[in-house]
């Protein structure tokens, strides 16, 4: 399986995902130069965290445009796996991959910390790592993280199993004071309706060996691999 990582000015977590795809699990990685527009060799996308073109305008606003999120377009559709950490997230929202927009955090402060979110869904290779219900503790940095949405797009999203995380004590009970952002219904991350796109604030690729802190990250790329092995 061969993984590309979207590189932009201002990506700052591209080589974190590459030492886990490569340097970990030993999957050919490809660095991907925002101007490229040939994405025909990879089997796996990741747009990765960071400040992307520096955030003018907005986060992930001028990304979009880049020939390599256009090529992206074009690979999610033909049903190549992508993944969007944090900025790449916010980026995947702009270009109409994932529904919904990230925005400022409520309190209008960049938060920096370790957060639980559990695990609300399977429709995805991206979690296929995973048991239904588990909670994961994960480093999150982000200034625009609030997840929003309208009240239908709210409704299709959790009445289709797109909502894939949620934050949660670290019990998995439930409760908003565990939300760092305001994201609503709790929102950490989503799938589209196919599964084969993802988004997520929280950092997979930051808890993905001990010497971080933790691996509870690491099963988001081990799982995909499994599904593929098995679907391929």
């Amino acid at each position: 399986m061969k993984f590309g990582v979207i590189v932009f000015p201002g990506s700052n977590c591209d080589r974190d995902v590459r030492w886990v795809t490569e340097g970990i699990l030993q999957q050919p990685t490809r660095m991907v130069w925002h101007q490229e527009s040939d994405l025909s060799d990879l089997d796996a996308i990741v747009v990765p965290g960071g400040f992307s073109y520096g955030d003018y305008l907005r986060c992930g606003a001028i990304a979009q445009f880049s020939p390599a999120m256009q090529a992206t377009v074009e690979a999610a559709k033909a049903g190549k796996l992508v993944l969007g950490i944090c900025n790449g997230f916010q980026i995947l929202t702009e270009i109409g991959l994932l529904p919904g927009a990230l925005t400022r955090n409520q309190n209008l402060h960049f938060v920096c910390d370790r957060v639980n979110i559990q695990l609300e869904g399977n429709g995805s290779p991206w979690v296929k790592g995973y048991k239904p219900g588990t909670v994961l503790t994960l480093p999150i940095a982000h200034g625009e993280g609030r997840y929003q949405a309208d009240e239908e797009t709210l409704k299709a999203l959790e009445g289709s199993g797109q909502v894939l995380f949620r934050y949660v004590p670290g019990d998995g009970s439930g409760g908003n004071w565990t939300n760092p952002n305001g994201s609503l219904n709790d929102i950490a991350g989503i799938c589209n309706r196919s599964g084969n796109v993802v988004g997520m604030m929280p950092h997979p690729e930051r808890a993905a060996e001990t010497a971080t802190g933790g691996t509870d990250g690491l099963a988001m790329f081990e799982g995909v691999l499994k599904a593929l092995a098995i679907t391929g």
